[in-house]
């Protein structure tokens, strides 16, 4: 593997760096990515490690052999990131861009806040997946646990298999799509028809995702819009 300080001198040459955290630091491997002088990265070894491949801003591609800590590919924009293992608590947090692939199961807070890119969670996600998302597109493999798209503000949740309790809490403009069972709904969340539209649309992204699922079996929520301003009214849904 190429040590990073001699990245530099292997430029004109190194189209793949690997880089093996068990000799380099999180916080070299971090500063390379920011300043990239490859076009794609291997990660071994990383055991755990928390905030790996975090603040990428340029479009290179991330491979991440091993299962990865807390905040693993937050705040991502134009990368390319995929972990080959699970995944700890804040995966993609804050993502702008790109596209984030866990290939195993993920801890609760995944794509918390993210305003835009992929999310693909290949396994199981836990509680509170996709909390307060403002444009993201998520796609569990599994289930989800509860709270998950809690104040959801704009992107589209897709879960392959059953969803927790308090499924869109307080929701604003998400779209929710679940092909399994929901154990509860949250405040101001509803299902809603399954139009022609939203089909076409469901079928495009799992087909970005690598999902294979027929999108016809899928169900749809929503928000009832009861709760964009409070009423008094309304005050035993909050």
């Amino acid at each position: 593997m190429v040590a990073l300080n001699e990245v530099g001198a292997e430029k004109a040459v190194e189209e793949l760096v690997k880089v093996d955290l068990t000799t380099t630091s999180v916080r070299e491997l971090n500063a390379e990515l920011h300043a990239p002088t490859a076009r794609r990265y291997e990660v071994h070894n990383p055991r755990g490690a928390e905030a790996i491949a975090v603040g990428l801003h340029d479009a290179v591609d991330v491979e991440i052999h091993g299962p990865a800590g807390y905040y693993c590919a937050g705040m991502n924009m134009h990368a390319d990131i995929v972990v080959h293992g699970n995944v700890g608590t804040g995966v993609a947090e804050n993502m702008m861009s790109g596209s984030v692939r866990v290939k195993g199961d993920a801890s609760q807070s995944a794509g918390a806040t993210a305003h835009g890119g992929l999310l693909v969670i290949e396994g199981s996600a836990s509680m509170r997946c996709g909390i307060s998302m403002k444009g993201v597109d998520i796609v569990v493999g599994g289930d989800v646990g509860p709270m998950s798209a809690f104040m959801a503000q704009a992107g589209r949740l897709v879960v392959c298999g059953d969803a927790g309790d308090g499924l869109g809490d307080s929701i604003y403009e998400a779209r929710l799509y679940v092909r399994g069972s929901v154990a509860s709904l949250g405040a101001d969340c509803v299902e809603k028809e399954m139009r022609d539209e939203h089909v076409a649309e469901l079928t495009e992204l799992l087909a970005r995702a690598g999902m294979s699922h027929d999108a016809s079996e899928f169900r749809r929520f929503g928000s009832a819009r009861q709760l964009y301003h409070f009423a008094a009214h309304n005050s035993a849904a909050y």
